[in-house]
């Protein structure tokens, strides 16, 4: 297995607070990469405005963790080695139209 993950600052609060648009760039993401979900993006709104969803995957999940106060959007994938999580990062990368201000790579397992 292996954790990917990519941190975007400066994305716009409206969006971070957007739970239909932030579950669809999950599940965009997810197809991206070939990776198989289980479920439906599962979603909590967290007590500072922010709001974490979780799509559970065959093997791993891919999550997303976001700051509205601070335009953070924190992108974490847990996936099989076969697939290639770099592509959900683009995809990621792509929509929100600004380039990681961390991103990070490593085996698991």
């Amino acid at each position: 297995m292996t954790h990917d993950a990519a941190d975007f600052r400066g994305v716009p609060g409206s969006l971070l607070r957007d739970q239909a648009a932030l579950s669809g760039l999950l599940i965009a993401a997810a197809g991206a990469a070939g990776l198989t979900t289980v479920e439906p993006p599962v979603m909590r709104l967290l007590p500072r405005g922010g709001l974490v969803i979780v799509l559970l995957l065959d093997l791993g999940h891919v999550a997303l963790h976001t700051v509205p106060d601070e335009g953070v959007l924190a992108f974490d994938l847990l996936v099989s080695a076969s697939k290639d999580a770099r592509k959900a990062i683009e995809v990621v990368t792509r929509r929100l139209n600004l380039r990681p201000a961390r991103a990070t790579h490593g085996d698991r397992g």
